[in-house]
């Protein structure tokens, strides 16, 4: 695992201890297509999301996962997603919150969310999680595979992930910082091994991709379960009561 150091506001962090030590920890994600449960016609298309559960020690944790493919902080509250999610976290719970691959996309007017709006939308979570007596975390958006001619990976969500650190400093919320976990593990794997972490299929490998497919934000089950094992690892350097149960 690499050991970088990770933006987490140790010093005030204020954080709510499981209030139902004798039962499961319920994790809820909120989030996109990066952490989200895929669709079976999605395959082998995976979110990182669907191997947190495996970072547990068995039985100490639910994974309530609500990412969903596409979405961005404005349109998880416009169709209603963050409400069910608050509606289902109870005092005690643990709530991921991972934006920016589609509040960024300027050029998709569907989930662009300007950079203010980004940033009041999760201060807006973290306030209702709280508010509900659970644990916000926030986490910066995974890096996509892009790398310059000298093999170096390049920024992809501009001012977005800075914003998260600056709320998360502001408002003493744990911070997991996966753009730099993230870009970290491709720069380390290098430009064309890392093809494997996503989702490259060839020609005729897929039934769902006949004519293959080169994505380099979406990951392969190794990149998710590679993604949640990073997460698993800074959540252990973090000081938050959930990591005491962690494998």
């Amino acid at each position: 695992m690499l050991k970088l150091g990770l933006a987490l506001c140790l010093s005030t962090l204020t954080v709510i201890a499981p209030a139902r030590a004798s039962e499961p920890v319920t994790i809820h994600l909120a989030g996109d297509s990066t952490m989200a449960e895929k669709l079976p016609e999605k395959r082998p298309e995976t979110g990182w999301g669907e191997f947190l559960a495996a970072q547990f020690k068995p039985g100490t944790v639910l994974v309530d996962n609500r990412a969903k493919n596409g979405r961005s902080t404005r349109t998880f509250i416009e169709e209603g997603r963050w409400q069910e999610l608050l509606d289902a976290t109870r005092p005690g719970d643990v709530v991921l919150i991972q934006f920016g691959h589609n509040d960024q996309s300027v050029e998709k007017k569907d989930r662009y969310t300007p950079p203010a709006d980004y940033a009041r939308n999760l201060s807006r979570f973290v306030t209702d999680v709280r508010e509900r007596q659970a644990t916000p975390v926030l986490l910066t958006p995974v890096a996509r595979r892009r790398f310059d001619e000298a093999g170096h990976v390049l920024d992809s969500h501009g001012e977005y992930p800075d914003l998260v650190r600056a709320l998360a400093a502001r408002e003493h919320v744990a911070l997991i910082d996966m753009e730099r976990r993230s870009a970290a593990v491709l720069q380390e794997a290098g430009a064309e091994p890392s093809k494997r972490l996503f989702l490259w299929v060839g020609v005729g490998e897929s039934a769902n991709y006949p004519k293959g497919v080169e994505d380099n934000t979406h990951f392969s089950p190794a990149g998710a379960e590679r993604m949640a094992e990073e997460f698993a690892f800074a959540l252990r350097q973090s000081g938050l009561p959930l990591a005491q149960l962690l494998n």
